[in-house]
């Protein structure tokens, strides 16, 4: 019964087995089973964990909680009266949830056959991140040997509302079981203001999912948008549509707008006449100068905030300046082009995305009032709000000059009723809603590419004014009227008419040419104490090889030959702070059962991984880790990040280790003490590499073509012999298979073995 209920908690949104035992099993649970329980105590969260790199669980980060539900463990689903209903009722999207039966409505069929709280939390939990906009489908629950105690893990991409959706789905399901009222919409409310104010603005995600999608790791380097892409040296950094190809001086010039219609008028693009001024009297004078109608706008405003079009009279310049002053540091007037407002975004010099705006209008029903019907019409859009992912900005009639100013030149007021029959403009810009990338003529696909090298953004939102985007530019009187830094690429990603347009892929192609994953070659090594020379003589040999070489291992973290910090660096924060550095070239990073247990691997993937011996389970006790047997699984993680372009190392002379080989998604390179192993014989036999002592000598080996590389008895090699106590040789094995699995020559490797110890030849390393 407890084999049984164990795979039948194992479930997820996604799929696996549904045993046909399961179901009887809680049909017997329910036998005897009181008509009605009058209170439950609550299940209690014993521990709550972020596992934020691939663990025993998944490639991607989770919450992982112990959870003991006390007496619930003897009352599955179908015995708590009136639970199916309350739940399915507060949460209807579960139904949603495919569980272990692998269709919809999979989990509701558990639910009501009968399953355990734990799995129940799991799911919930799921579901409210799902409605709170952070939707992911992958959970586990699984018994602990502890009675009535289960680990429950959902995939979460922020620990903090990972962590808060576990603890509300628990107050959920308890007050579902107990009767007793709660407030779902209550949760999810405070569920989404989390994920609104913490998770990565949807520009940047749509780059991440971008890179995600090309195998290119990254790293959120605060809690706003600045991540990123790739490791190390071969990194590049982005935040929202800035990247840091993106010019400090280009930013500068394109907020400057007087400067840049100027550098653009003398490379011959087609720009509005116009100037800044510091007054209203000011305004009016250069209205006039300029000749009417005019625009008056904010110089350095964003989402059209405090812009005004097609002014023809002094009261409105005059008024539009006061409003276009409240929103930037200083107002600009210039010639009001006719046509409809545009905004192409420009990457690495290409037009990858247009979007043509319209104006906001209001049909009068004859008893509500302008801004009633704004609410109506306009902010019930769900497009528009003040969120960062909506496309729209909410009408304020109230609190907008240019919207006031835009009635009263219709003979309007906030307050004024519109007769039936009669429309209003609401908004004239800002309104950037339907997508027409593909109508763009090459004419105005070359102004505005030209454009923004003009002004030197590798990214650029440019605005431009045009009665038709489907012909040139200059015949039909358009003209490119702003060039942005940092564009917004919502209006990209969700246009309200067209299809979206891949942004993000095309900004993460712009920074990581096809061939370019954003890479650098890291070594992950697990097993034994021993490791450690194993790791130092991998990162000497690296360093040797020209690479500045990054070391995070149980004697302290290396960059070069210099040592930063003493003591453990096994951790998650040691091995993030070496992959952030823009010098490191290559990385070593030995690691733990205890930390792939407690935090996950520091990196989604890697070119080699080490196990040398499967490790014992003493220490593991707080993780319910007991039996020898479930240590393949925790080490197995080292060897399921392994690129398939990369190779696992593994110790043939332990069979725990050995029995990893097949878990290997690139190739597998078996070292030994023993030429003669069986392991190693049958290695061979299918061509694979291996690298063995015979004798004193170290021996590379391809199928049965052999190579001699050392002989480690030779004076030369006293040093590395007493590196540490016992047998070095193992280590050293293990080391030079490394290094030929990261292509280094032989000639390279026998010659770091013999010179391990001397004052290192390789780069100087610079710290960041």
């Amino acid at each position: 019964m407890r084999l049984i209920k164990q795979e039948e908690q194992g479930s997820s949104m996604g799929g696996g087995l549904y045993p046909s035992a399961v179901q009887a099993t809680a049909e017997e649970a329910a036998v005897g089973a009181p008509a009605s329980v009058t209170e439950f105590p609550d299940m209690v969260i014993r521990r709550l964990a972020y596992l934020r790199g691939p663990n025993i669980w998944t490639y991607r980060p989770v919450i992982e909680a112990i959870v003991d539900i006390g007496a619930l463990e003897d009352h599955p689903s179908n015995t708590l009266p009136g639970f199916y209903e309350r739940l399915t009722s507060w949460l209807p999207g579960l139904i949603e949830h495919r569980c272990s039966v692998g269709r919809r409505g999979g989990f509701l069929m558990r639910l009501r056959d009968g399953t355990w709280p734990g799995h129940i939390l799991e799911h919930v939990a799921l579901e409210l991140q799902t409605q709170a906009g952070m939707k992911t489908g992958f959970g586990k629950a699984r018994m602990t040997p502890e009675h009535g105690v289960y680990k429950v893990v959902i995939r979460s991409r922020d620990e903090a509302i990972g962590k808060a959706a576990i603890e509300s789905a628990l107050e959920l399901v308890m007050a579902a079981i107990n009767d007793r009222p709660y407030d779902v919409s209550a949760t999810v409310a405070r569920l989404t203001d989390m994920v609104d104010r913490m998770c990565l603005g949807p520009s940047t995600a749509s780059m991440v999912e971008a890179a995600g999608e090309r195998g290119i790791p990254f790293i959120r380097l605060n809690d706003g948008n600045l991540v990123q892409l790739g490791h190390g040296a071969a990194q590049r950094r982005i935040w929202t549509a800035e990247t840091d190809r993106t010019s400090a001086i280009a930013e500068g010039i394109s907020r400057d707008k007087d400067l840049t219609k100027e550098l653009l008028a003398a490379c011959g693009v087609p720009v509005p006449e116009g100037r800044t001024v510091d007054s209203a009297a000011e305004a009016w004078d250069a209205a006039e100068s300029i000749g009417l109608p005019v625009v008056v706008k904010p110089t350095d405003g964003n989402h059209a905030r405090g812009v005004s079009l097609n002014l023809n009279t002094q009261q409105e310049v005059e008024e539009a300046f006061a409003a276009a002053e409240k929103e930037g540091s200083e107002v600009m007037v210039e010639r009001f082009i006719p046509g409809q407002e545009h905004r192409l975004l420009v990457v690495g010099g290409k037009v990858v995305a247009a979007t043509r705006g319209e104006i906001t209008r209001v049909s009068g029903d004859g008893r509500s009032t302008m801004a009633q019907l704004i609410e109506l019409q306009v902010n019930s859009d769900p497009r528009r709000g003040p969120e960062e992912h909506l496309p729209l900005d909410t009408v304020r009639v109230y609190e907008n000059p240019v919207t006031q100013l835009e009635l009263a030149r219709q003979g309007l007021t906030a307050e004024s009723i519109l007769p039936i029959g009669r429309s209003a403009v609401v908004e004239r810009t800002g309104n950037m809603a339907n997508d027409v990338t593909d109508r763009v003529h090459p004419d105005v696909a070359h102004q505005v590419a030209l454009a923004a090298r003009v002004v030197g953004l590798d990214i650029a939102g440019i605005d431009l004014v045009v009665e038709d985007i489907e012909k040139p530019l200059a015949p039909q009187g358009g003209a490119i009227v702003e060039v942005n830094a940092g564009p917004g690429l919502l209006m990209h990603l969700k246009p309200a008419v067209g299809r979206a347009q891949p942004v993000g892929e095309a900004i993460v192609k712009h920074l990581f040419p096809t061939s370019d994953s954003g890479r650098i070659p890291i070594v992950g090594i697990v097993g034994q104490q021993g490791d450690v020379l194993t790791a130092h003589l991998v990162s000497w040999l690296l360093q040797l090889d020209g690479r500045v070489t990054a070391l995070a291992c149980q004697d302290g973290l290396y960059l070069g030959q210099r040592q930063l910090s003493k003591g453990s660096a096994l951790g998650w924060e040691a091995g993030e702070r070496m992959l952030i550095n823009r010098t490191v070239q290559a990385v070593v990073l030995e690691t733990s059962a205890r930390h792939i247990l407690a935090e996950g691997l520091p990196y989604d993937r890697c070119a080699v991984g080490v196990v040398t011996a499967m490790p014992s389970t003493q220490g593991l006790e707080e993780f319910y880790i007991r039996d020898a047997d479930q240590m393949r699984n925790i080490v197995r993680t080292q060897i399921d990040v392994v690129l398939p372009s990369g190779a696992a190392v593994l110790n043939a002379d332990d069979a725990g280790a050995l029995d990893l080989a097949d878990l290997c998604d690139g190739e597998v390179i078996l070292y030994s003490l023993d030429e003669h192993s069986d392991a190693i014989t049958e290695h061979r036999t299918g061509k694979g590499r291996a690298v063995f002592a015979r004798g004193s000598s170290v021996v590379l080996a391809t199928g049965t073509v052999e190579m001699p590389l050392v002989d480690l008895s030779a004076p030369a090699f006293s040093a590395l012999m007493h590196a540490q106590a016992g047998d070095a040789r193992s280590c050293v094995l293990a080391a030079v298979a490394s290094a030929w699995a990261l292509g280094l020559s032989a000639e390279l490797i026998r010659g770091g073995l013999q010179r391990y110890g001397e004052p290192s030849r390789a780069p100087q390393v610079v710290v960041q």
